[in-house]
């Protein structure tokens, strides 16, 4: 965790486009990762671990972080598909992900 006189400090360097908007909706709510964790009932670690990249949160995971950063988990989960709406490459066909 990085956090210098009760800031969080740590950067958005994450290229997972959930993980960044976790993250941007945590530093945006003033929250550490500790205190995501305690809303969370998790070590701090578990925090880290996800925006570190280390692990991967699967769906209900995500629903729990969300909600612990008082962020509406549907409206979350509509900006990351709007956000990834792009062609995807199949071999010789080309399919578009909405």
């Amino acid at each position: 965790m990085c956090v210098v006189s009760g800031r969080d400090t740590r950067s958005l360097t994450s290229t997972n486009p959930v993980v960044k908007l976790l993250q941007q909706e945590g530093l945006r709510r003033g929250l550490t990762q500790q205190a995501v964790a305690d809303r969370l009932e998790t070590p701090q670690s578990f925090v880290a671990k996800y925006e570190g990249g280390e692990r991967r949160l699967d769906v209900i995971e995500f629903i729990a972080v969300a909600k612990a950063l008082e962020a509406d988990p549907e409206e979350l989960f509509r900006q990351i598909l709007r956000e990834q709406a792009q062609p995807i490459r199949r071999g010789r066909k080309t399919a578009m992900v909405k």
